[in-house]
């Protein structure tokens, strides 16, 4: 192969390459904003559920979160909970539960529940709680 044809090659991967990254800022630049967070103590209304995270404490490694749901009957309403901690997805702590039963089932009416998350391996202090349900989300900064 000629360096001639080498070169024209390297000169279009290189232009592709630099048309793909402007393509990517503009993308970035169209890009909706991120909705501030919800506050503590304030109803979210995702899709047809409200929540509302009514305490957070955390102790021995277990962040155990006071939750206020309901809305709709839905057999796995609760499950859309996740947390962030320090960059991380942690896991929901098995014992889910609630003085009416297990957490994941939701109701029309308000519920309080909790739920719990396994902090014991964060490196550090943040805590970023989502809710998801569809393809709506809400999210709480906790620390």
């Amino acid at each position: 192969m000629k360096t001639r044809t080498l070169l024209l090659l390297a000169l279009a991967c290189g232009l592709s390459i630099m048309l793909a990254g402007a393509v990517f800022l503009f993308q970035l630049s169209t890009q909706d904003e991120l909705a501030a967070p919800i506050g503590l103590g304030e109803v979210a209304v995702v899709g047809d559920m409200s929540v509302t995270v009514a305490d957070v404490v955390e102790s021995d490694g277990v962040l155990d979160i006071t939750v206020r749901i309901g809305g709709v009957v839905d057999d796995d309403g609760g499950s859309g909970f996740r947390l962030i901690a320090s960059g991380r997805p942690i896991s929901v702590v098995p014992s889910t539960e609630t003085t009416d039963g297990v957490c994941l089932a939701t109701a029309i009416d308000q519920q309080t529940c909790h739920v719990r998350f396994d902090v014991s391996s964060a490196d550090g202090s943040s805590r970023v709680l989502f809710y998801e349900r569809g393809d709506e989300q809400v999210r709480w900064v906790i620390a």
